[in-house]
């Protein structure tokens, strides 16, 4: 005879892992003026005068990198001054970033090609807003190193990735299995449209003149810019880059998301990064 918890199995509720990497109040206070003043450099000339030059924002560039470097600086210190970040978490970030470096010159942007979405939206779910927001930036700036893409674009698609990875990281943490990848993909899309947008406003105001129905008016009604904008958007970008960009993002995310997932759940067990360091007195 068998007493009643002999055969019994206990199954423990499914509670989602915190963000390996969290984001301290103090933190959190940096990435929202660092996201402001970056929308602000992006939206500025709908309610400025924006004047066209031969390359699009090309005085703005050193002003966005003056902007961005102490922001990420500041980042990463408030990260490890409390505790978020430690040596093997700016190890995986560096090994992400490398990889991601890597990955992006076999898209090239072709047809909107774009193979370093994917492995920032997963890296931002599983080691949080804060590592995601990093992984952007200087994912997209070692890329640049590799393929000499450095040029006035530079900072607006480190911001513009930044944010991705940031978004990644805030999503609700309680879906698993098919439903988070369900979410990762459908995040994956709307991040697809939304960088589009980012990078089609940081040179629509000097690219399409002063002479077509989809310019950019200087001193016009903020509605009024924002309709063409919308308009030339869709006809340039959102069926072409912006929705290859996003098919290969979903496509990434449902083919590799659940192994590359649970290989960065894996690296961060091992990690143990929830574990404190303590320090013990030998007796000699």
């Amino acid at each position: 005879m068998t007493g009643p918890q002999s055969g019994a199995r206990s199954f423990a509720p499914l509670v989602p892992a915190p963000p390996v990497v969290r984001v301290a109040p103090r933190t959190a206070g940096v990435l929202l003026v660092a996201s402001l003043a970056a929308l602000a450099l992006f939206l500025w000339p709908l309610f400025g005068e924006a004047q066209p030059q031969a390359v699009a924002r090309e005085g703005e560039a050193p002003l966005v990198f003056v902007v961005i470097l102490p922001v990420l600086i500041a980042l990463a210190v408030a990260e490890l001054s409390a505790g978020g970040i430690d040596t093997k978490a700016l190890a995986i970030l560096g090994v992400l970033a490398a990889v991601n470096a890597a990955l992006r010159p076999l898209g090239a942007g072709t047809a909107g090609i774009e193979t370093v979405f994917f492995l920032l939206v997963l890296a931002g779910r599983v080691f949080g807003p804060g590592f995601g927001f990093l992984l952007g930036s200087i994912s997209l700036f070692a890329s640049a190193l590799l393929t000499a893409g450095i040029g006035p674009w530079l900072p607006f698609q480190m911001l513009a990735a930044s944010w991705i990875g940031l978004g990644a990281g805030l999503l609700p943490r309680r879906a698993r299995g098919r439903w988070e990848i369900a979410m990762l993909a459908c995040f994956g899309a709307v991040a697809a449209y939304g960088y589009g947008a980012l990078m089609n406003m940081w040179f629509w105001p000097f690219s399409t003149g002063m002479d077509t129905q989809l310019s950019y008016v200087p001193g016009d009604p903020v509605l009024a810019n924002l309709h063409r904008f919308a308009v030339f958007t869709a006809l340039t970008s959102t069926f072409g880059w912006d929705t290859g960009r996003a098919i290969t993002n979903v496509v990434a995310i449902v083919l590799l998301g659940p192994a590359v997932l649970a290989a960065l759940r894996r690296a961060s067990r091992r990690a143990a990064f929830d574990v404190p360091v303590t320090f013990a007195a030998v007796d000699r």
